[in-house]
């Protein structure tokens, strides 16, 4: 269960970070208000990013597992 945790934490922080990044850069571009509007577009992506990313990792665990047990050789 820890390494679980663990995994959430890095992966929701990794991709909610980049993609509040991206998605906020895609609305504003490179602007005055860009580092704040990430910051804040950041705090409300990353709980909902760890949330989603804990429950839904056994589902990606178990549908990976499935395909590759299917791959020829």
């Amino acid at each position: 269960m820890i390494q679980r945790l663990i995994a959430t934490f890095f992966m929701s922080f990794g991709l909610s970070f980049l993609m509040s990044c991206w998605v906020t850069f895609i609305n504003l571009g490179w602007s005055d208000e860009f580092f704040s509007q990430w910051m804040a577009a950041f705090r409300l992506a990353w709980p909902a990013a760890a949330v989603i990313a804990f429950f839904m990792a056994p589902l990606v665990q178990n549908a990976t597992n499935y395909i590759v047990r299917r791959l020829p050789g």
